[in-house]
């Protein structure tokens, strides 16, 4: 078993400038052996600790999916230290990885329904792994009716633009996209996540909701999934911002008795029911 404390060392392939404002990379990173990347198991959800040798370590979540072996990527907002090192890093350089950490979406659960998934800004991340899980040719007929609804304030801090474009002209997926505001040129809808996810109004049938963003935005999406009839344990939500060490020693993340990064960061609505409204 991989000491947890030991991050593995990756190369950094591309650091690509991801929203027009620039506050935003993503970051594709190939493991150095064979060996590591047979050992790093994962799945959408889960996230890992990026190093920045002689700066520090922050956790992002995995926005590779399984299907993409060989690297993994990381979108990062410009926010403190480590990840204006990380924005600034040359291609080439070697970073430290520590994970797979954390639990997955439940994707057995999946297996079979219909999945509704919404998300706004640049809090994709996780939801970009899922989605691409899904699409996969492997994995597509294991699921049902997928539906994508997607916004953030305006069309240049969308992220993975070339690959909502992909996914726009698939048959087997319904994308929404929508921005806060009009703008010349603009096709998508116009108007909040919670708003444009009410209008699209996804069936309940059969079906989970996965929900990661900014927490304003969750806070008016919930009502409207239970408005559209989503029972709390078909309601998928991601608690990553709380995330911090990673292996439950700093005792950073707890809301109530619970590790977010042990015992997430993905939870039931049902199970946030349970926990003091800390998160």
């Amino acid at each position: 078993m991989r000491n947890p404390y030991i991050p593995l060392p990756m190369r950094l392939t591309k650091n690509f400038v991801e929203t027009e404002d620039q506050l935003i990379h993503t970051f594709t990173l190939e493991f150095l052996n064979d060996e590591d990347q047979k050992s790093f198991n994962y799945l959408p959800g889960q996230f890992a600790e990026l190093s920045v040798f002689g700066v520090g370590e922050a956790p992002f979540g995995i926005a590779s999916s399984p299907t993409e072996p060989g690297h993994l990527k990381f979108s990062v907002a410009r926010v403190g230290v480590v990840t204006t090192a990380l924005h600034q890093l040359p291609e080439g350089i070697i970073l430290g990885v520590r994970g797979p950490l954390g639990n997955s979406y439940p994707i057995e659960e999946f297996k079979g329904k219909n999945l509704v998934v919404i998300g706004g800004g640049f809090a994709f991340t996780t939801l970009r792994s899922l989605v691409t899980y899904i699409l996969n040719s492997q994995h597509r007929g294991d699921f049902g009716k997928l539906t994508v609804i997607y916004g953030a304030r305006n069309p240049g801090l969308l992220l993975y633009k070339d690959e909502l474009a992909e996914w726009g002209k698939r048959s087997d997926i319904e994308l929404v996209t929508t921005i806060d505001q009009a703008v010349d040129g603009w096709k998508g809808r116009v108007g909040f996540v919670p708003a444009i996810t009410k209008e699209v109004a996804p069936s309940a049938e059969n079906a989970y909701a996965v929900v990661c963003g900014p927490p304003i935005m969750i806070k008016f999406t919930l009502p409207v999934l239970e408005e559209l009839g989503f029972p709390p344990e078909r309601i998928i939500m991601s608690l990553e911002n709380r995330m911090k060490c990673g292996i439950g020693m700093c005792g950073r993340c707890n809301v109530g008795n619970k590790y977010v990064c042990k015992d997430g960061p993905v939870f039931t609505r049902a199970q946030l029911n349970q926990l003091p409204n800390e998160y």
